[in-house]
């Protein structure tokens, strides 16, 4: 292939893989080519992150696609997190393993009340679910190409992209790879410790020019479940002060249930287990948001 030598994957004229890069050997051009056609069939790509671990960042991106599936758009759900892939166990597909139609690996399928959430995570390909992933950064950012580019997505209205906790190898290869098509859902608990870890966080999306969909507070209150009183154990409102001073939309708070640890555990997301639940309602309103 010459330099100036066009794909015809899409009709965007924008689209990054149209081009071939001068140096770019011809398999890189190819595997741009492949990742893109893969891509432009999917409208929004929801990267969830967060600054600090602990916040139950997991738990939103599993709930919010669930939601999103449940409100009768077309999911996927992808966890990037390799070190830590928690989302088989919280949809009950951890023993599941990934099956190929001889081009491309096909997403696990969960059930949902309005269709199928197509997923895919590293926790699914391991052999015993106690094996660490003892990967630098080179193979991950391979690993994750892979997942984004192997799988065969099909055509999407969201691709949910549950990233670990941090600024490193995934959340980066993850922007990179989707060359400006990455949408930021960044996740918080209300505590300053927490948000000043997340505005690094939305530093980072800034730096990389990723568009901040907006900031979610998760654990803004303990909901009794006795009488259903909500007391702010760990502070209230930090995440929408920091949207507001860093100017970027709040999209709403999570409260503390015990249920959402059981629905975890019993890999039956809230939203899908308890959706009139003070959780589920929340999470119904974020969705709203979203939508």
């Amino acid at each position: 292939m010459s330099d100036g030598e066009t794909c015809t994957t899409c009709q965007e004229q924008s689209c990054s893989a149209k081009d071939k890069h001068r140096g770019e050997s011809d398999q890189a051009f190819a595997d741009r080519q492949a990742l893109a056609a893969r891509m432009c069939r999917i409208g929004h790509k929801l990267v969830v992150l967060s600054g600090k671990g602990g916040v139950g960042k997991s738990t939103v991106a599993v709930n919010l696609a669930c939601g999103l599936a449940a409100a009768g758009q077309r999911v996927g759900l992808l966890d990037v997190d390799l070190h830590g892939p928690s989302v088989p166990r919280m949809l009950g597909i951890d023993a599941v393993g990934v099956h190929n139609d001889g081009q491309a690996m096909l997403p696990a399928r969960v059930a949902g009340p309005a269709g199928e959430l197509g997923v895919m995570s590293i926790g699914m390909m391991l052999e015993d679910g106690n094996q660490a992933v003892v990967w630098r950064g080179p193979k991950k950012y391979g690993a994750i190409r892979q997942l984004l580019q192997d799988v065969a997505w099909g055509d999407l209205d969201y691709l949910v992209v549950d990233c670990p906790p941090g600024t490193g190898d995934e959340p980066l290869a993850v922007a990179e790879l989707l060359e400006g098509q990455a949408e930021a859902v960044v996740v918080t608990s209300p505590q300053e410790l927490a948000v000043a870890d997340v505005r690094r966080s939305l530093g980072f999306c800034r730096l990389l020019n990723m568009k901040i969909v907006g900031v979610i507070e998760n654990f803004s209150g303990y909901v009794c479940p006795d009488c259903g009183h909500q007391a702010p154990l760990f502070g209230s409102g930090g995440g929408q002060r920091l949207a507001a001073e860093l100017d970027v939309p709040f999209l709403g708070s999570i409260p503390i249930d015990a249920r959402v640890v059981a629905s975890g555990d019993a890999g039956r997301p809230v939203v899908l287990d308890d959706a009139h639940g003070p959780v589920g309602q929340a999470f119904g309103r974020l969705v709203k948001a979203l939508l």
